[in-house]
């Protein structure tokens, strides 16, 4: 579970960017702040991987809040959100290393992309040995020259799996594990295993979707495609 808190001097942005993030699986809003002095006393406390930061905080700027932030507890991940589009603020937020910058007023599916893409490259720094493949896929660098197949697990067949990736190609609002099933000619069980598999690598994301019963229900996507 990545832990979120939300810095944002507006109540009802910061409301707004918890529905985002409520949406998404695996991701806990732990806390919200209000200021940049409530922020960095939120931090001292508790175990935070990752900031939403707006720009303009009462007290003082994002950015400044950023450079405490990085002196102090280098392990928490920023992600900008702010209305804030000038020149200085966007480049010296990421010379400090923000994963990313949004520019206000957001929509649900940029601010998806950018989680989405955070918990791919936190995934891929939770292994215990790295290598050029995995730092490349860190940076968005695909090589063509590696043997994707090679390290695939018992049960992943090569060629499903690319006949499991070209369906979410074609459906890029979402597939559950049953209509993949329906689609791939396989049981539930083993279109769940393959989407599960693509999301445990980074290629795919999975969010909960709630139907008109209420019923939650895993959709899955292709990322970074």
């Amino acid at each position: 579970m990545i832990n979120v808190i939300i810095s944002e001097d507006d109540f009802r942005v910061a409301a707004i960017h918890e529905q985002f993030l409520n949406k998404i699986e695996d991701v806990c809003v732990i806390g919200k702040a209000l200021s940049g002095e409530q922020t960095l006393a939120f931090l001292k406390n508790n175990r935070v991987d990752l900031i939403i930061l707006d720009i303009f905080m009462p007290d003082q700027l994002g950015t400044e809040i950023l450079n405490e932030i990085r002196n102090n507890y280098e392990h928490i991940d920023v992600i900008i959100i702010s209305a804030a589009f000038e020149k200085n603020y966007v480049e010296s937020a990421i010379r400090q290393g923000v994963l990313d910058y949004i520019i206000k007023p957001v929509t649900m599916e940029r601010f998806r992309q950018s989680i989405e893409n955070y918990k791919r490259k936190h995934q891929l720094f939770s292994s215990n040995e790295l290598n050029q493949e995995l730092i490349d896929k860190y940076f968005g660098f695909k090589n063509e020259s590696y043997d994707t197949n090679r390290d695939l697990p018992k049960g992943i067949d090569p060629l499903t799996l690319q006949k499991v990736k070209g369906i979410l190609r074609i459906l890029p609002n979402g597939v559950s594990a049953e209509e993949m099933g329906e689609k791939m000619g396989a049981s539930r069980p083993t279109a769940r295993r393959y989407l599960e598999y693509l999301t445990s690598i980074g290629e795919g994301s999975a969010e909960l979707e709630y139907g008109i019963v209420g019923r939650p229900e895993r959709k899955y996507r292709l990322v970074n495609e």
